[in-house]
């Protein structure tokens, strides 16, 4: 799971638990100006075919995460139960997406959507 913090011009994504081990990251900061919006999408969660996998765990419909190469470029997963996830797109940065897995979609969605909003 990911906990989602806005500081300053910044979103910070701290990767909690276990899950630091199987995605081999801890925390990201993404500058806000570089964050084009965000969606509760359980559609993308988990499923067979995530891309391939460059660094992470991936075991299939049961949890995925880690850096994966898809569709032309990085998403960074995090996510065991799929009804929780959200997903960020993004631009000028390593990863293309990011697909978490968050303790209230809803919520993450808003304040990601607030805080590039106040900014534009």
């Amino acid at each position: 799971m990911v906990e989602i913090a806005i500081v300053g011009e910044k979103a910070c994504f701290e990767v909690e638990g276990w899950d630091k081990l199987w995605s081999l990251r801890s925390r990201l900061e993404i500058p806000l100006a570089h964050i084009k919006g965000a969606e509760a999408d359980p559609s993308l969660a988990i499923g067979w075919w995530g891309g391939i996998r460059l660094a992470g765990t991936s075991v299939p419909t049961i949890f995925r995460a880690g850096t994966f190469y898809r569709e032309g470029g990085l998403v960074f997963w995090d996510v065991h139960n799929p009804e929780n996830t959200v997903v960020i797109d993004l631009e000028h940065e390593q990863y293309k997406k990011l697909i978490v897995e968050v303790a209230d979609p809803r919520a993450a969605v808003r304040l990601i959507q607030d805080a590039i909003s106040t900014k534009s």
